[in-house]
């Protein structure tokens, strides 16, 4: 996008598209901001020649994970929860509680903070109570926002990132 801000290693290269010649080979942080959009960030890995770099801010990046317990009317399993733009997936031994569905078709997905549970209900079907295996709701909590930021995206149109 012409005009966004791009930074390596957090020092200011200048205003997209931009040609640089002052980074070395090696591990390296971009990071590109455009107003009205989220900031990209990325760890990229530079060798010696030519390398285009290309941000698109309309795609969808998710990669979140947490350790989870499931309560249910009597007992509970334990699990994990993985989301990425294409859905949310529970992984658990117990086959009957694992699933696998879009972000787009959750009805409910919220943290309630005080109970430490994080409430998951797939439109048409079932409810989940999630909480964390070491009784802490900050984890629940980073990952419901990271899930839900996506999934507001997703919702207005963007798409989920091909990689």
């Amino acid at each position: 996008m012409p005009g966004a801000q791009v930074f390596i290693d957090r020092q200011f290269i200048g205003a997209a598209p931009i040609t640089t010649t002052e980074v070395k080979p090696g591990t390296h942080q971009i990071n590109v901001s455009a107003t009205g959009y989220d900031q990209y960030a990325q760890s990229i890995d530079l060798t010696p020649g030519s390398r285009e770099v290309t941000v698109r801010f309309k795609e969808v990046r998710l990669d979140a994970k947490a350790e989870v317990v499931h309560k249910h009317g009597v007992g509970s399993c334990r699990g994990t929860l993985i989301a990425t733009p294409q859905g949310l997936r529970y992984d658990t031994t117990n086959k009957g509680d694992a699933f696998t569905v879009p972000l787009t078709n959750l009805e409910v997905f919220t943290v309630d903070y005080l109970e430490k549970n994080l409430k998951v209900k797939i439109k048409g079907g079932k409810q989940y109570n999630f909480t964390d295996p070491n009784g802490n709701a900050d984890s629940l909590f980073v990952f419901q926002r990271d899930v839900d930021k996506a999934r507001q995206r997703l919702l207005k149109g963007d798409v989920p990132a091909a990689d």
